[in-house]
């Protein structure tokens, strides 16, 4: 009933504005709205420090982390409320927008939590959002098998007349609500109910677990590597840290140690997956699945592994010559650059795609980032909004305690017609602790409220982007450049995917579809139209443009979801199928003691549905070519404006 409660899944976008202008007519201008690249490329103006203060994301409890239990009980007491009023009322619209009141209540704290319990730099915060989250998910599985609730929903979708008279929007939403309540067991006896609630929650707290674990550092004796590269990672006292892969690094040994010490096995980590997906598997099972891949593709595109396995090895298949013909160029260029170690390994893979992107278009690889300060790509995002959609984006001030770090940016989201659509938060910047993992974040979905307000959505786009020099504002590299308008391309379907009901707004639809908006930014992220409008030298005033990349290490990584996440119990170890898995489908060998499965957080939020990349970048490049190839590729051409509305 329940699982429009979203974490950080990276989601989907319709990009219309559809209907619900919001309480009769445009909102009114903020004067403390600003231009949005100044924003970034300038030392941030701080929150308002007087007065008293406004609570993380203007929620007055969460002024500190004792908030969270006031905010929890508050959740908890209107969830009962609502429970007692659904079970009471008889079939029609009104039961539907009860239910999606019951999920708005929760969600709104669920989520909110989940964002701080990873994010937040307090310590004390992080651990309080954490028991938020697991009491409120916790009450989640227990509605989504609660029977009284479930036969007021039943009543309504077995009344032939009362559902014939509900708009399209309105039936959908009852049978998602219906479709949740299926898929979570409530058709079991009260005991195996039970259970599927305890491994539930048990589901929970070890996704949480391996979340944890995937981004934490390993540490190595620093006397063990060669002391001329020691410098490129961080030293405490005897021991070097290290944090991530250093895949754009040029020098080939950093890579390789980073790789290796980096995905180094941990055992506590690989114990905590094994569970995790056994656990899984035993969920699955028991409420009536084969195994928990067959339970997670309900409702996608896809529908059944079987349709997913074929289509990534029909992909895969016709990759393959590509895939070799980009091996064999990336070797010959580590021939010429390294010699002495030439052969291809899977730590060199994204530098030397750079390499031989930069040959190609004879740029140094060093001088692509100073095209691209993070001011310059927010206006260029504000401009192309502005084209398709009408939309400007405005920086804004935040008020005493809205932010839980100084250097996040708080944006207005503006149409043209409609006035504010909602708030993003961009926490774009490195820090201790932080996760280096790019992902957007629904703190709030959209609704129509009772009173005809539609309540505005607020979302955060977490990046790990260097902060500015002295000399210099964020320089982007290409990929961090990617990255951000695919992230920006789910924030803005949080603003423009605007319906009746909080259950279907934004980000929330089939997994398999959500990448495909997101991906279509990708292509307007490469595509020298649009980049020649923003990318200048943030001293010179010169533009640049670039392309970029393929598909094989996709394919690898969503055939590994699959294969885990399918006939159970596992007839080799997660380490020994990644092994042979990446050998088949991926072409670069696998390196002894690594076990990268460790650090693949995607198996928390996209468990069985990695392949909704690809799926969806094969639909993104179908509305590509068919909408905005052409020269005149902007929407008030008209064609791109309906093309984009289907979405």
């Amino acid at each position: 009933m329940l699982s429009g409660c979203r974490r950080a899944l990276p989601a989907a976008l319709r990009l219309a504005v559809r209907g619900w202008a919001g309480g009769g007519g445009r909102r009114r201008v903020s004067t403390s709205w600003s231009p949005v690249g100044a924003a970034f490329d300038a030392k941030q103006q701080r929150s308002r420090l007087t007065g008293q203060s406004t609570g993380l994301f203007g929620v007055p409890e969460l002024s500190s982390p004792e908030g969270f239990q006031e905010a929890q009980e508050k959740a908890l007491q209107e969830t009962e409320q609502l429970v007692q009023k659904a079970c009471t009322t008889p079939p029609g619209p009104q039961i539907v927008m009860i239910f999606d009141q019951l999920s708005d209540a929760l969600c709104r704290v669920a989520d909110l939590a989940d964002f701080v319990k990873i994010a937040h730099p307090d310590f004390a915060f992080r651990e309080a959002a954490e028991e938020t989250c697991r009491n409120i998910g916790t009450m989640v599985e227990k509605l989504n098998t609660n029977i009284e609730l479930c036969q007021s929903l039943k009543q309504l979708l077995a009344n032939k007349e009362v559902m014939d008279s509900l708009d399209p929007e309105t039936r959908q939403v009852a049978e998602l609500f219906m479709f949740d309540f299926e898929i979570s067991g409530i058709h079991l006896d009260e005991e195996k109910r039970k259970r599927a609630v305890d491994l539930n929650v048990k589901i929970l707290d070890l996704c949480n677990q391996f979340l944890i674990g995937a981004h934490l550092p390993n540490k190595i004796d620093k006397q063990i590597l060669p002391e001329h590269i020691r410098y490129n990672f961080a030293v405490e006292g005897n021991y070097i840290q290290i944090t991530g892969l250093h895949a754009d690094c040029s020098d080939d040994l950093v890579r390789e140690a980073a790789y290796k010490i980096f995905l180094y096995p941990n055992a506590e980590q690989l114990r905590c997956l094994e569970e995790l997906l056994t656990s899984r598997n035993h969920l699955a099972q028991l409420v009536g699945y084969n195994t928990f891949a067959h339970r997670a593709l309900q409702g996608t595109m896809a529908r059944t592994p079987e349709k997913v396995m074929q289509f990534l090895e029909t992909l895969s298949d016709r990759l393959f010559q590509r895939t070799l013909k980009d091996f064999e160029m990336m070797e010959g260029m580590k021939m010429k650059l390294n010699p002495q170690n030439s052969k291809l390994m899977p730590w060199d893979h994204p530098y030397y795609s750079g390499v031989l992107r930069a040959e190609r278009y004879n740029i140094e690889p060093s001088l692509y980032c100073p095209f691209f300060s993070l001011g310059a790509c927010m206006e260029g995002l504000n401009f192309l909004f502005n084209q398709l959609l009408g939309i400007s984006l405005y920086a804004e001030q935040t008020e005493k305690g809205e932010l839980w770090c100084e250097d996040v940016r708080k944006l207005a989201v503006v149409h043209e017609n409609e006035g504010l659509l909602g708030y993003i938060y961009c926490d774009f910047y490195q820090r201790a602790d932080k996760p280096h993992q790019d992902c957007h974040f629904t703190i709030r979905g959209g609704r129509l409220r009772k009173d005809g307000e539609y309540q505005l959505p607020v979302v955060v786009l977490m990046l790990s982007l260097p902060h500015s020099t002295r000399s210099s504002p964020t320089l982007l590299t290409p990929g961090m450049m990617e990255n951000l308008f695919h992230e920006m391309g789910h924030a803005m379907h949080s603003m423009l995917g605007r319906t009746r009901y909080q259950h279907v707004t934004g980000t929330r639809c089939p997994t398999d579809f959500a990448e495909v908006p997101s991906i279509l930014m990708e292509y307007f992220a490469s595509d020298y139209r649009v980049v020649n409008q923003f990318a200048r030298h943030f001293q010179t005033g010169q533009f640049s443009w670039f392309i970029l990349l393929p598909l094989s290490l996709l394919v690898f990584y969503a055939v590994l979801d699959q294969l885990y996440h399918g006939e159970h119990p596992l007839k080799r170890s997660t380490t020994e199928i990644l092994k042979e898995t990446q050998e088949k489908f991926y072409g670069l060998p696998y390196v002894p003691n690594t076990a990268w499965q460790l650090r693949f957080s995607h198996l928390v939020g996209y468990g069985a549905k990695y392949y909704s990349y690809l799926m969806s970048r094969a639909i993104a490049s179908m509305v590509w070519k068919q909408c905005f190839v052409r020269p005149e590729w902007r929407a008030n051409s008209g064609k791109q404006k309906i093309c984009l509305s289907y979405l």
